[in-house]
């Protein structure tokens, strides 16, 4: 049986397109040109602004590494998180979106650690798996997006701290 892949919030990423597709999705204003990440549908969030039909927009998929942690506690309910299993630590990348020039939160990709990581350097927004549930019945893949550092034809990352 097939597991469904079901994003972890609707309407913030692309779904179902090939790696290289895959954008962050925000609203931009059509009176004051702001632009929303996460996206706003209901009304302008810029005080100066009287408002404007607000449209989704695909947002960059590259920025530059604007600060970094990781987590090495399991976090609190509602978190989900299997007691049993050993914890295992991630890292959260905030980025700041190259046209956009607003700062974005993500969790690193997979196999991507503090040590690959410097500010300023240079990341692309790739899909990413939050939570599978158990396959018995089907189960359900989480899907999110993970930022990723982009690597040079020489094989360095691009950007920040050599």
């Amino acid at each position: 049986m097939s597991r469904t892949r079901t994003p972890v919030v609707a309407g913030w990423f692309t779904e179902g397109t090939a790696e290289e597709d895959f954008r962050l999705l925000g609203t931009r204003c059509g009176a004051c040109s702001s632009v929303f990440f996460p996206r706003q549908d209901t009304f302008c969030r810029n005080p100066g602004c009287t408002g404007g039909e607000l449209v989704e927009v695909p947002l960059s998929r590259r920025g530059t590494v604007w600060s970094y942690t990781d987590g090495r506690y399991r976090p609190p309910a509602p978190y989900v998180s299997d007691p049993d299993a050993p914890w295992e630590p991630y890292v959260l990348i905030a980025v700041e979106l190259a046209a956009e020039r607003m700062v974005v939160l993500g969790q690193a990709a997979p196999g991507v650690g503090i040590g690959d990581l410097a500010v300023g350097m240079t990341v692309e927004v790739v899909p990413g798996v939050l939570n599978e549930d158990a396959p018995q019945g089907g189960g359900t893949v989480w899907t999110t997006w993970h930022w990723r550092p982009v690597i040079t034809a020489t094989g360095a990352a691009q950007g920040g701290a050599a």
